[in-house]
């Protein structure tokens, strides 16, 4: 009988490169990797199912604990949701709020990410400078909330509390910090010869690959697919939201295209501080029965929110759709096939930037 798959390598559940568990089933013949299977299940936690016969209010700090590195798109959608619901309408100082909160989260997030790939490929010196400037946002997104995570800041109508011209002032000094140090990690990153030879070429997702998968934000965008949820928000538009994309589908690719939208967060921040409109940051509003299906954009794609309450306020059903779904399942096994050596099978999954807390809620 002919031999066929030379042998078969498992990597994780537990592995140094990976924040969270999971484990990838690896065929290969030679160094060659010609098949992978993703394994979840190892940290499901049942969060739905949780939501389901609890006031709408408890349900605003559970959607938070769906993830720690992006528990404010979380709070931002399902308020989002509950808003559409009952017809509550947003303050315009608020809708300003949101978006700096949700840009500088993307922010950490991204760096978060770029952070794990430099690490995968064992460029510690990037990673750590990488993880330092991460820092600084945590700190703006400290002083804005009061806590570094599950700060439940955005609450129906508006946001839980105000900025003072002290605490804008602080956000614009850390936004300036990463301006000016961001160009020489980005530089190291996109000069770095042995980047590039762990990176160009490498986990190559095709556009017509990233369409048939179904892949989801920077992952998609990185493949030449124009899709991002905040084109549908014409107050990211008047901020200066604009649409990017990287059309050479690997893991160089996915990583840059962070780091341009880095770039363009900063913009964004700055405009919204500067157009900041006075007025109330919480109009008035009672959360009634209904249904809705929410989609914005968090720093990894798509995330959706179905949920229904009753009369009283409680929840009757809810579904979450995180993007982590679609990049973990089906992107990551067209980026991992074929690659050429099973050293590249960690850093090609790390650059998709999964989150498997989100996708095991």
């Amino acid at each position: 009988m002919k031999k066929v798959v030379d042998i078969s390598l498992p990597i994780g559940p537990v592995h140094p490169c990976f924040k969270e568990p999971a484990r990838i089933k690896c065929e290969t013949i030679g160094e060659r990797v010609i098949a992978t299977e993703v394994e979840l299940g190892y940290v499901k936690k049942g969060i739905e199912k949780i939501m389901v016969g609890r006031p709408w209010q408890e349900t605003i700090f559970l959607a938070e604990r769906v993830c720690g590195i992006c528990s404010v798109v979380h709070n931002t959608v399902i308020v989002g949701a509950l808003e559409q619901i009952s017809g509550i309408g947003v303050s315009p100082r608020a809708a300003h709020l949101r978006i700096i909160l949700n840009e500088l989260d993307r922010m950490q997030s991204h760096l978060l990410a770029n952070y794990s790939y430099c690490y995968t490929i064992e460029h510690e010196t990037l990673a750590m400078y990488l993880l330092n400037l991460r820092e600084t946002v945590m700190d703006a997104i400290e002083i804005m909330t009061g806590t570094r995570i599950m700060a439940a800041y955005v609450v129906p109508g508006g946001v839980r509390e105000d900025i003072t011209n002290e605490t804008a002032e602080k956000i614009r000094e850390a936004i300036a910090h990463v301006e000016a140090e961001l160009p020489r990690f980005v530089k190291m990153f996109a000069t770095g010869p042995m980047i590039a030879l762990r990176s160009k070429g490498i986990g190559i997702l095709s556009e017509k690959d990233a369409k048939e998968s179904g892949v989801v934000g920077p992952t998609a965008r990185a493949s030449g697919i124009p899709r991002d949820a905040r084109a549908n928000d014409p107050l990211y538009k008047e901020l200066g939201w604009k649409m990017i994309t990287r059309p050479e589908g690997d893991n160089f690719a996915r990583i840059m295209l962070r780091f341009d939208e880095l770039f363009q967060s900063t913009t964004i921040i700055k405009n919204a501080l500067a157009a900041l409109p006075q007025g109330p940051i919480r109009l008035g509003g009672r959360v009634t029965a209904g249904r809705c299906k929410h989609t914005i954009e968090a720093p990894r794609g798509d995330l959706t929110y179905d949920i229904e309450l009753d009369a009283e306020g409680q929840v009757i059903s809810v579904a979450i759709q995180t993007p982590s779904i679609m990049n973990v399942e089906v992107g990551t096994h067209a980026m991992m096939k074929n690659l050429a050596s099973a050293a590249d099978v960690t850093s090609t999954f790390i650059s998709a930037d999964p989150c498997i807390a989100c996708a095991e809620r």
